[in-house]
């Protein structure tokens, strides 16, 4: 499982625990060496001690002539009986301790006849409680020391990729220039990465301006015959037509009417000038203007057009977007309604567009805002693009959209809107 610590702490962890493994091994290697050469020095020591009192001191009839230190027993020398507690001991050395008493023994057996030779260690146990201690304190001194030492090495390795990634984070970088980010960096892993990502930026950049200028010129290059268009539904509506005739003029004025929003909605998305999305117009005042657009069209089909009003908001919206978010979500509940009702209900700071239609299921509710995709109820020659731009306007505005299923059937869109002053 991947870990979600921050690097700089499993570098230092990295350290300490690297430190505490080779500290360990060492302090328990010098625990082991002590008691090896405390066993086999004394080991000899006493050994060759025993021997002087059985060769020099006992052979030549003299008392045994020990420290005070150290006692001399026998199992056939009276007066040198061997105590209990030393009577089982194996041959050879063997260390004692007996609640606070420490001591060493000697034992040998010289034809059927058990010598022993003890000797208290209470000096010695001493000066090996304080090299222990010494060890025991060079164990922590040099864990604490590679936690503060990996703290500053992981901070020096981490400061240029946390400076890296402040940059990338609050820099404009996707601003066409915003000076590269790798001159600034040594040329080691860190400068790899400030490289790579002026590469990936750089690609972005150009992307994004190929968008921009792309939606920019078409949006622009549209507006002329749609000029054109409009003067020459403005003449025609002078001369005398027919009832048919000035129906499908009426179509041809609104399909214009429609298309001017749109160009002036993409014109809009591809600037990133925030002067361009002023907010000058009321929700309400949208949703009148919308209603007078599509109540004969929803007449015409024989839908009953309804307008409720829920709660009055009082705050301000660039009616560009606001009024393509309206009416591509009255025009969707527009197709896909055949008998019943289109309602939209204004509250305060959102609104709510439901319909009788054939709804939506709950499967296909996340990929309808998906560009080119189009619901299985779908109808007539569209791409599939409006819910995507009234998705793609309100996450750039703030708003959220959603929709669900009513409980007598159709579909009901709400957004709430985020004031954008």
């Amino acid at each position: 499982m991947r870990t979600k610590q921050p690097l700089l702490r499993r570098i230092v962890a990295a350290f300490v625990l690297m430190t505490t493994l080779v500290s360990g091994v060492f302090a328990l290697g010098i625990v082991a060496i002590v008691h090896l050469i405390e066993e086999h020095l004394v080991s000899e020591g006493m050994y060759r001690e025993l021997q002087e009192v059985l060769q020099n001191d006992l052979g030549n009839g003299h008392s045994p002539r020990l420290d005070s230190s150290t006692r001399f027993y026998a199992s056939s020398i009276a007066g040198y009986a061997i105590p209990n507690e030393y009577a089982n001991l194996e041959t050879g050395f063997s260390e004692i301790v007996d609640g606070d008493q420490a001591f060493y023994a000697y034992t040998q057996i010289i034809n059927g006849e058990r010598y022993l030779l003890v000797q208290e260690q209470h000096e010695f146990e001493a000066r090996e409680k304080a090299l222990f201690s010494v060890v025991l304190a060079g164990f922590l001194l040099s864990v604490v020391g590679a936690w503060g030492l990996g703290l500053v090495m992981a901070k020096r390795v981490m400061t240029p990729v946390s400076r890296l990634a402040q940059q990338v984070r609050h820099r404009e970088q996707l601003h066409p220039l915003a000076p590269p980010l790798a001159p600034e960096y040594a040329d080691d892993e860190v400068g790899q990465l400030a490289a790579a990502f002026d590469s990936t930026l750089g690609q972005l950049r150009q992307s994004l301006e190929r968008e921009r200028l792309f939606t920019s010129d078409v949006s622009h290059e549209l507006r002329t015959p749609l000029m054109v268009i409009a003067t020459s539904c403005e003449l025609l509506e002078q001369a005398p037509l027919e009832p048919r005739q000035r129906e499908q003029l009426a179509r041809v004025n609104r399909a214009s009417e429609d298309m001017r929003d749109l160009v002036q909605t993409f014109l809009q998305l591809a600037r990133s000038n925030d002067t361009v999305f002023a907010a000058s117009c009321s929700l309400q005042q949208i949703a009148d203007e919308q209603v007078r657009h599509w109540e004969p069209l929803m007449h015409e089909k024989g839908l009953v057009f309804e307008c409720q009003s829920e709660g009055l908001d009082s705050g301000a919206y660039n009616p560009t977007l606001l009024r393509t978010v309206l009416a591509n979500l009255l025009r969707n509940a527009w197709h896909y309604t055949d008998t019943g009702y289109v309602r939209l209900v204004v509250e305060t700071g959102a609104f709510r567009v439901e319909d009788s239609g054939a709804g939506i299921p709950e499967d296909q509710r996340e990929q309808i805002f998906r560009p080119f995709v189009r619901g299985e109820h779908s109808r007539g020659e569209g791409l599939g693009l409006g819910l995507s731009l009234v998705k793609r306007i309100c996450s750039h505005q703030g708003w959220t959209i959603s929709v669900k299923e009513l409980p007598l059937g159709g579909s009901c869109f709400r957004v709430v809107l985020q004031n954008r002053v």
